[in-house]
């Protein structure tokens, strides 16, 4: 009896852990068909037609137009300072003064030294003049002499003015002003210090910073390019970024390229200026040049992101209205193949494939192939006024795409 009591429930569990197992695997199938027919959520964007710039970016760093070091040109106690560190200063600006008195008491002996030369002078043309009148009692001789002596008083008083003059330039070289405009720098020397025409290192620097320079690198196989658009009548365009390449510092124009390529690395130098008018650039401040070398006009352009590659073709996903089994519209994707124009940043230009208003993934394409349904986040319609082409987009485009349009030119 045991033994039956012990198969009825060994019978018993065998038949609960079928119908377990039979219901997981239902529902597992249930779950895929289920997974089979669920739509896959995507972002898309609107491919839009404008203008698209197309640049070259390099390293630069940032260099004044003139690096000015402010030395004394005479020895002496530095006497008084007249600028504030780090203040903007102005060309002819008094900035330090050297103590004159050894100046003004060399001027006064000059002086003197030169009135008693004049005296002497007087004297002697009198004489000069005594002797023409006395006729055959002065000798030839005499007279001659005493017009060499006039004449050497002459000269001495033009020595006399000359040295005049350059102690009254010692006395101007005593009062230092600033050579240009521009930002002076920390303080080389204190009042007290004696300073000589000869110390290396100066008094204080002074940089330009209005206008200011970038000077950039850019690969050797780019000259071509930008020699065939740049020359007097086409300044290209050069934009500074910041280091993260995420802040527009300023806009300049190319000024000039070297004369020769660097064969170390294979890259020419390229020279920028910038008017700086809000002071963002820096001396030898890094910065991210972006040269601008073209503009194509009226192009196609989608984000980078819509843009997929196989070993084969280049294509996009192609949002299409479509109708289900039940009859029921949806939406599904098409794998259209474009020809790819240049990239810019994060925008692709296509040659052919897509027009203006088609619809584009940008997210969500390792879900998809071809004919999938998918479903898009509900959206209001958006409108970009600088771009050309449809305007608004339908309810459930997520993205929208910026560009240039034609009316921008």
């Amino acid at each position: 009896m045991w033994v039956a009591l012990i198969l009825l429930m060994l019978i018993g569990v065998g038949i609960w852990i079928y119908f377990q197992q039979h219901s997981q695997t239902a529902g597992q199938t249930g779950s895929a068909a289920s997974k089979g027919n669920a739509a896959v959520p995507v972002l898309a964007v609107t491919a839009r037609q404008g203008n698209l710039n197309i640049y070259l970016e390099g390293l630069g760093n940032v260099k004044p137009l003139y690096t000015v070091t402010v030395h004394t040109r005479v020895d002496g106690a530095l006497d008084k300072v007249f600028y504030t560190e780090g203040q903007f200063v102005k060309k002819d600006q008094l900035l330090a003064q050297i103590d004159p008195r050894p100046f003004e008491a060399q001027l006064l002996q000059a002086e003197g030294q030169e009135l008693k030369d004049q005296a002497l002078m007087d004297n002697a043309s009198v004489d000069l003049q005594r002797f023409k009148e006395a006729g055959s009692a002065v000798t030839d001789q005499q007279i001659k002499t005493q017009e060499a002596l006039v004449h050497q008083y002459e000269g001495q008083l033009k020595i006399d003015r000359g040295q005049i003059d350059a102690v009254k330039l010692n006395l101007a070289y005593c009062r230092i002003t600033s050579p240009i405009d521009g930002r002076i720098g920390l303080r080389l020397v204190d009042p007290g210090n004696i300073v000589h025409a000869a110390d290396a290192n100066g008094l204080a620097v002074i940089t330009q910073l209005q206008p200011i320079d970038v000077v950039f690198t850019l690969p050797e196989d780019d000259l071509p390019r930008i020699l065939s658009k740049f020359g007097p009548d086409n300044q290209l365009d050069v934009i500074a970024y910041d280091r993260d390449r995420k802040n527009k510092l300023a806009t300049g124009k190319l000024m000039a390229i070297d004369n020769q390529i660097d064969p170390t690395t294979g890259t020419a130098m390229f020279k920028a200026e910038f008017a700086n008018e809000n002071n963002v650039l820096y001396p030898s401040q890094f910065v991210n040049a972006r040269l601008k070398v073209d503009t194509l006009r009226d192009v196609v352009i989608v984000p980078a992101a819509a843009v997929q590659r196989s070993p084969t073709t280049t294509f996009v996903y192609l949002v299409k209205e479509d109708r289900n089994k039940n009859g029921n519209p949806v939406l599904k994707v098409d794998m259209k193949n474009i020809v790819p124009g240049p990239l810019e940043g994060e925008r692709q230009a296509v040659s052919s494939g897509l027009t203006a208003g088609d619809q584009v993934v940008t997210d969500g394409v390792d879900k998809l192939q071809q004919d999938t349904i998918i479903t898009l986040p509900q959206s209001s319609p958006t409108t970009n006024s600088s771009t050309s082409g449809p305007t608004t987009k339908p309810a459930g485009i997520s993205q929208t795409l910026s560009v240039e349009g034609p009316a921008q030119r």
